[in-house]
């Protein structure tokens, strides 16, 4: 299996008529192709452990990349997706040889093959545990860890050091194929989503107006799954290919800040009116400056300078004071608020820090607020509350409410950058130009899967019991999804 993180038929089959993918263009060809739905909220980390386990955000209790920690404006990195457990666990248990490269996880665990974690740390800890040191003297290059934040002066190196990475990736594979000989490997390529995110009105323009850096690096990521399928099949035996991913993407048009509506529908209260002239009158300014050609490159690159691993939120800080919900924490009525969103920008919290709401108020709110999103006039906005959603009940960290707009096309953002809720008309200046969206891919290829097929969307939890089927080894009954196995196959049973 290969993980292309964020990767979406909307930009692989127009690359495709153009002459490029190959290796994919053969693995359509010659197998079976669908779109696979993600979880929601279909970010990296929900979506990833989803993958893993089989079981939905509800049932891990996982609703983003961070999770309450604390008091109010206090959160933490969500630590691992254990207990559950990932399929490729239930593989090792029952004796199958396994190895995972480049998921994110904190530290390598013991297994019957070799874990090599990704994304969440920068030096993360291995399984076996000299087997980081292995790979860089095998490989004669260091790990690469995550990418930085991007800025404009940095475009060159950033994607260059995006494209050493993905092929690093396979090399990585190459040799611990060679070294472990797993009966089941998975490789993630995270790389392309952080791509995707900064470049996507670039990669979307017609074929010869994209960057040639871009092109090198989309190349090297096709390259690197031939690699990788190379090195598995050299293993010997039947085998099956896979090439998912956790969600796909798309352009984003507009900003969503929930926390400034909540405030103006008065169930976010401060201690003191806050006032947001100062705001109001430099947000229009560099609004302005931005809808101007010739300003809007010099708007790019003071905002470029003042960018920092906080991304936005450096520049509403220089205009206008704190922006950020951590920092206005402090500045929060908690004994009047009723709602507020924060860790999980899609979603709004009761406020759990106050005097408790009575279950019939609570039930009360939560469908007031619901009613009055649906009918905001700004946005189409998609409400669900968590049972509408999820099967698991593990919802004690989950928001309330969750939000979905314009189809993903409008960023729910936490912090209060803006003075008023809704920026329709998103400016050139803030980070990248693509969000993540619903439907991801799946492509399936090999021994007892005919070719050149296509077939109905199949579910991010689906995977799980899929691959297990494929493996002989039959799913725990606590996995959501089903088997595509006889999507895949024709209704011929198990592949391989």
């Amino acid at each position: 299996m290969v993980g292309l993180d964020g990767g979406t038929f909307d930009l692989f089959d127009p690359w495709i008529r153009s002459g490029e993918f190959p290796f994919l263009r053969d693995l359509m060809a010659r197998g079976y192709r669908s779109p696979l739905t993600s979880v929601f909220p279909a970010k990296t980390i929900p979506a990833w452990y989803s993958f893993a386990t089989g079981l939905d955000p509800g049932a891990l209790g996982i609703f983003g990349f961070t999770e309450p920690n604390g008091g109010p404006g206090k959160s933490r990195i969500i630590q691992t997706f254990r207990p559950a457990e990932a399929f490729w666990d239930r593989l090792s248990r029952r004796g199958v040889p396994v190895g995972v490269l480049n998921f994110p996880v904190r530290a390598g665990y013991p297994l019957n093959g070799f874990v090599v974690p990704g994304m969440l740390s920068d030096d993360p800890p291995t399984y076996p545990e000299p087997l980081g040191e292995e790979l860089a003297r095998a490989t004669g290059a260091p790990h690469l860890p995550e990418l930085p934040p991007y800025r404009d002066a940095d475009r060159a190196e950033w994607i260059e050091r995006a494209t050493r990475a993905v092929a690093q990736h396979a090399t990585y594979a190459e040799h611990l194929c060679e070294r472990y000989r797993p009966s089941f490997l998975f490789t993630l390529l995270r790389e392309t989503d952080r791509v995707e995110h900064q470049h996507w009105a670039e990669l979307t323009r017609p074929f010869g107006e994209v960057g040639e850096d871009l092109k090198r690096f989309w190349r090297t990521v096709d390259d690197s799954c031939r690699r990788i399928e190379e090195a598995f099949r050299r293993v010997g035996g039947p085998s099956t290919t896979l090439v998912i991913s956790d969600h796909g993407h798309g352009a984003i048009r507009s900003e969503f800040f929930t926390n400034r509506w909540l405030a103006q529908e008065g169930y976010l209260k401060f201690k003191r009116p806050v006032d947001t002239r100062r705001r109001r009158v430099a947000t229009r300014v560099l609004l302005a400056l931005d809808r101007l050609g010739p300003t809007r490159a010099l708007v790019r690159k003071v905002v470029d300078r003042l960018r920092s691993a906080s991304g936005d939120g450096g520049l509403g800080h220089f205009v206008a004071g704190e922006v950020s919900f951590e920092a206005m924490a402090e500045r929060i009525d908690w004994d009047a608020t009723v709602a507020y969103s924060y860790p999980v920008p899609e979603g709004i919290y009761l406020n759990r820090y106050g005097p408790p709401l009575p279950p019939e108020d609570r039930a009360r709110v939560v469908a007031e607020m619901r009613r009055k999103l649906e009918a905001f006039g700004q946005a189409r906005v998609e409400v669900y509350e968590p049972k509408d959603i999820y099967e698991g009940r593990n919802l004690e960290q989950s928001p309330a409410l969750f939000l979905k707009i314009d189809g993903l096309a409008t960023e729910s953002r936490m912090d209060f950058s803006y003075a008023e809720a809704m920026l329709p008309h998103r400016p050139s200046y803030f980070y990248g130009s693509g969000v993540h969206r619903m439907d991801g891919i799946l492509l399936a290829a090999g021994d007892g899967i005919p070719g050149g097929r296509r077939g109905p969307a199949a579910n991010l939890l689906d995977v799980a019991p899929s691959v297990l089927e494929l493996m002989g080894v039959p799913p725990s009954p606590a996995m959501v999804g089903r088997s595509f196995v006889p999507e895949l196959t024709g209704g011929g049973g198990r592949a391989a």
